[in-house]
Formats: structure tokens, C-alpha cells, sequence
């Protein structure tokens, strides 16, 4: 069910960090919301190999939207 929920809060942040992040995308819609779930994912994995959450516990909504701002960047360099 973690996993579920991680989905969904990326599927929101990457249409926020999107929003936040200035400069042209070089993705769509979909584009977006894969690059904040995967960015939501990370921000999970990584917080829990930091410690940071318990297993079973997702990313918080700002570290999800962290991940998907870095994400959104590194895709932007891969795509000039």
C-alpha cells in the first residue's frame, strides 16, 4: 500500500515541480507526472537507506517534491 500512496503523491508533485521549476520542459503531462512519481519513489528508497523513514513509510510531500526537482533537472540535461 506505500507503494500506492508514493504514486500518487508523485503523480502530484511532479505537476508541482514542474510548476516550480522554471524553464522549458521538454515533456508532456504524462512526461511530468512519471518524472515526479519516479522522484517520489526515490525520495522513498533513499530516505529509508538514510534512516530518515521506517519501512513501510513513504516520502513526505516535500521530500517527494525535492526528489522530482532533481529528477526534472537531470532529465532536462539528458534531453539538450
Amino acid at each position: 500500500m506505500s507503494l500506492i500512496w508514493a504514486i500518487l503523491i508523485g503523480f502530484f508533485v511532479g505537476i508541482i515541480a514542474k510548476l516550480l521549476t522554471p524553464g522549458r520542459d521538454p515533456g508532456g503531462f504524462f512526461v511530468t507526472a512519471i518524472i515526479g512519481i519516479v522522484g517520489s519513489l526515490i525520495a522513498t528508497f533513499l530516505g529509508r537507506a538514510l534512516g530518515w523513514y521506517a519501512t513501510g513509510e513513504t516520502a513526505g510531500f516535500l521530500g517527494a517534491l525535492v526528489g522530482s526537482i532533481i529528477v526534472l533537472l537531470g532529465y532536462r540535461m539528458l534531453k539538450r
